[in-house]
């Protein structure tokens, strides 16, 4: 099967620190390039999706406050799942504040099932792309498989994971090329979603 993965934003410089480079020190490229050695066919930026996850939850604050759409004010993101699992335990009087907007990383599961790329792969291969995410915290590896969201993303692997993957395969990481590039359309996004 045809491989999509998609990172998120922090990925780029954690990865810099699990490789001894100097802390905070980007390496998109050298990741992209890691994940191509390592056997993926598209390489994708979850920062496409938070950039429609910023607008689709304007959306729904802009609607909840013209009264056009259910829901309590203020609203809350919901694109962690850590703090919905707290909300959910914890403080179930704030459900109803909660967006109802997938996270980011769901987004890009969605997307990459039935987006362009999927039916470029679909096409070519007549079968569903495997999706991954590689993403820094454990959490988003219960957001996958919670009700709802289950078959938009296969399989999420944590920063360290794909560390010990790029080191078992001995992929050469601090020496790659920082040059790499995302595939399009969904490697493209605003510095809005890099503050995201």
């Amino acid at each position: 099967r045809k491989t999509i993965v998609q990172t998120a934003p922090a990925t780029r410089v954690a990865l810099s620190v699990e490789f001894g480079l100097e802390p905070g020190s980007v390496s998109t490229g050298r990741m992209i390039n890691a994940l191509r050695a390592l056997g993926f066919d598209y390489v994708t930026d979850t920062n496409f999706s938070a950039d429609l996850t910023i607008m689709e939850e304007a959306n729904e604050l802009l609607q909840r406050v013209q009264g056009k759409r259910e829901g309590s004010l203020p609203l809350f993101t919901s694109c962690c799942p850590g703090w919905i699992n707290y909300v959910e335990i914890h403080r179930p009087d704030l459900i109803p504040h909660l967006s109802t907007t997938k996270s980011p990383q769901q987004m890009h599961g969605t997307l990459s099932r039935c987006g362009p790329l999927a039916k470029q792969i679909a096409a070519e291969t007549e079968e569903e792309p495997f999706v991954v995410s590689i993403m820094p915290c454990t959490a988003k590896k219960d957001e996958s498989v919670r009700p709802g969201n289950v078959g938009d993303i296969d399989a999420v692997l944590t920063t360290r994971e794909l560390a010990k993957m790029i080191r078992h395969r001995k992929i050469p990481f601090a020496s790659l090329s920082n040059e790499g590039k995302y595939d399009s359309p969904m490697g493209e996004s605003t510095g809005a979603a890099a503050i995201f």
